[in-house]
């Protein structure tokens, strides 16, 4: 059996059973008080009989005697269910009702006291079960004073079927009970999750970059200490971020110096003849300067960069621009068709590493075009870059997970370039993907999910 992982449905299983437990105790507890209430109701009325019967009784010459029966009709019905006896034990005289017929009240042999009426469970006619009150009474007669043990019988049956018929009238009552109960259950546990749902509505706030700390309006007591600490660690996170925002830019302040005066050696061996050496230190510069940029890349994303609502198109234009004024930029046709009301989730520096180094990438490759596209779906954002150039069979291409990333072996930039855009995408949840380009060369596409997925990078 799988657990039930719904909060909702947990609490309203506990109150069904809950519910359950207690209707069941209050419907036994009712029966067993009727059925209390009913046998002490029958049992004034035997009272009433057996005085009625004392009332009645006679002993002259003649011999023990009934003035008047009670004048309930069930006495004189053939086994009607109540029945009476007196039994004289002095001359061993026995009256009983029309109702006993040819059989005889078999009430145990205790010793009465005159006055006190004592109750038994005796075996009765057609095998039923009595409950019955007997009392002691003295009469005096002329031959001296005699002891009468007066009976008075009621079939059980009858008290039975009257708790049974109480049961089943009570039970669609305890069922309605029951439904009512469960349905203002299940209306407090719908209210009583509401501040779930608006600390969700927050935190979905605060991942798509429209709030940055969970409000404490209209939350319960009870939970404003979790909004409090989530808070205090989305504090402690934003000081992380600009720690190693400042150790990022340390580094990158670190190293440009050294590269930069690495340049000024490298012009200098050139002017040498040193032309090879310096080719040379020139690929392995740019390598440590690519490699830097996608470690300060990885960290960045390490650290969860918050993310918005970024419009598309002014990023990606002004990325063509700056690519048209590079020399190899310069001669292409360089194309932006996006909606301007086009917009993705994701960080803006994020952003522009996606779309810098595949158009850059482009741009490296074109004959003549380069074209940005992009198009919005429910789920995700599709973005496209393509070129004219000679197309995924000129150059290698390398599998990793579910992304085919086009590398070139003669220049390292390019690979590492999507080497950052496939870390990026995967922090975000989206996919980057190679394929042919309409142009006639290669087409990078990027999908990023329209809700922001921050998932670090390993």
């Amino acid at each position: 059996m799988k657990p039930v992982h719904s909060l909702r449905l947990r609490l309203f299983a506990f109150a069904a059973i809950v519910v359950v437990a207690a209707l069941l105790v209050t419907g036994f507890s009712l029966s067993a008080l009727f059925a209390r209430h009913v046998e002490r109701r029958v049992g004034q009325e035997l009272d009433t009989h057996l005085n009625q019967l004392i009332g009645g009784l006679r002993i002259n010459a003649q011999g023990l005697s009934l003035t008047r029966e009670p004048v309930d009709p069930r006495f004189q019905a053939v086994f009607g269910g109540l029945y009476w006896q007196v039994n004289d034990t002095t001359s061993e005289t026995v009256l009983r009702s029309r109702s006993l017929w040819d059989t005889y009240l078999e009430v145990p042999g205790d010793v009465l006291v005159p006055g006190d009426t004592h109750v038994h469970e005796i075996a009765g006619p057609d095998a039923t079960v009595l409950l019955t009150h007997e009392t002691m009474v003295v009469l005096t007669a002329p031959d001296g004073q005699h002891q009468l043990r007066v009976s008075v019988a009621i079939d059980r049956a009858d008290i039975n079927a009257l708790a049974i018929g109480f049961s089943r009238d009570l039970a669609p009552v305890l069922a309605i009970l029951g439904a009512v109960l469960l349905i203002g259950f299940m209306l407090q546990i719908r209210e009583g999750l509401k501040p779930v749902h608006r600390v969700m509505a927050g935190v979905n706030a605060i991942r798509s970059g429209s709030a940055r700390r969970l409000s404490r309006e209209g939350v319960p007591e009870e939970i404003a200490p979790l909004l409090d600490e989530v808070n205090a660690l989305l504090d402690a996170q934003d000081a992380a971020i600009s720690r190693a925002r400042d150790r990022a830019a340390n580094l990158a302040h670190g190293l440009k110096t050294p590269l930069t005066a690495l340049e000024g050696d490298i012009e200098r061996l050139r002017h040498k003849g040193e032309a090879e050496i310096a080719d040379e230190i020139e690929e392995l510069a740019k390598r440590m300067r690519r490699h830097t940029e996608r470690e300060l890349a990885r960290a960045r994303l390490r650290h969860g960069r918050s993310t918005g609502q970024i419009p598309l198109l002014p990023h990606a234009e002004a990325i063509l621009r700056t690519l048209k004024r590079t020399p190899a930029g310069e001669a292409l046709d360089l194309q932006c068709r996006i909606e301007p009301t086009l917009t993705v989730a994701i960080d803006v520096e994020d952003l522009n590493e996606l779309i810098g180094n595949l158009a850059e990438n482009a741009v490296r490759y074109a004959r003549s075009k380069v074209l940005i596209e992009a198009e919005s779906h429910r789920e995700h954002i599709i973005i496209r870059i393509g070129d004219d150039g000679p197309g995924l069979e000129a150059t290698a291409t390398t599998e990793t997970g579910t992304n085919s990333r086009r590398l070139d072996e003669t220049g390292m930039g390019a690979g590492l370039g999507l080497a950052i855009v496939g870390d990026i995408t995967d922090s975000v949840g989206g996919r980057l993907e190679l394929d042919h380009s309409p142009l006639g060369g290669v087409e990078a596409r990027i999908t990023v999910p329209t809700r922001p997925q921050l998932t670090p990078p390993g």
